[in-house]
């Protein structure tokens, strides 16, 4: 036990790097603060918790292993991911003035409101489309975790990193959205929106980059 305790506590050393680390899923997470409420940011960091999972779960498979070999598979996840990123930043881009919620309903947005659903997937989309953590976790599990731990041990710790991050995000929309913040907010909301836009159509242009191996 001792030895498990160790290992997750090497793997949350630097897994709390990547957590603070600014990227797609931060930008997504800021957005959805933003746009519609404290709700929609929340829903959308349980989805970027919950697809960590996802990457967590094929690693231990051992399914992580075959698409980092497999160019064919890597770049099929790799142009679905850029295709999201671009699309989710055309929409930001074109979208109007932000117009944020008054008084006591901060966590609720003054436009139609976003369904449970779409917030909940387009965070878990943003992060299950994006094969960077392919690698990450392949270099996580295989440097700083004995190939000796049971699967189950693993499956523990993806699910404390998963914690962590919806944990951190879900901080993230709290502070977004208390009433200073969100006057300021809706001041550069214009600006918001084009930057935000900005910044996910070059994380998809950044990731079509990317290369396997």
């Amino acid at each position: 036990m001792h030895q498990y305790l160790i290992e997750l506590l090497s793997v949350m050393a630097v897994f709390s790097f990547a957590i603070v680390a600014p990227g797609a899923d931060t930008a997504m997470v800021m957005r959805q603060a933003v746009m519609h409420g404290r709700r929609a940011a929340i829903l959308t960091s349980f989805g970027i918790g919950t697809s960590l999972l996802f990457h967590v779960s094929y690693t231990i498979l051992g399914l992580g292993l075959v698409i980092s070999k497999s160019i064919l598979l890597f770049n099929l996840i790799k142009w679905a991911g850029v295709a999201y990123l671009v699309f989710i930043g055309i929409q930001s881009l074109r979208a109007g003035p932000t117009v944020l919620p008054k008084g006591a309903n901060a966590d609720k947005p003054a436009r139609a409101e976003q369904s449970a659903r779409k917030a909940f997937l387009l965070g878990f989309l943003a992060n299950a489309l994006n094969p960077k953590p392919v690698f990450f976790f392949l270099s996580i599990f295989s440097t700083l975790i004995s190939h000796e731990t049971p699967a189950i041990i693993k499956a523990g710790y993806g699910l404390v990193m998963a914690s962590c991050l919806i944990a951190w995000f879900v901080g993230v929309s709290f502070f977004l959205t208390v009433p200073k913040m969100r006057a300021g907010f809706e001041r550069a909301g214009k600006w918001i929106n084009r930057t935000s836009g900005a910044i996910f159509i070059g994380f998809g242009l950044k990731l079509a980059a990317e290369k396997a191996g």
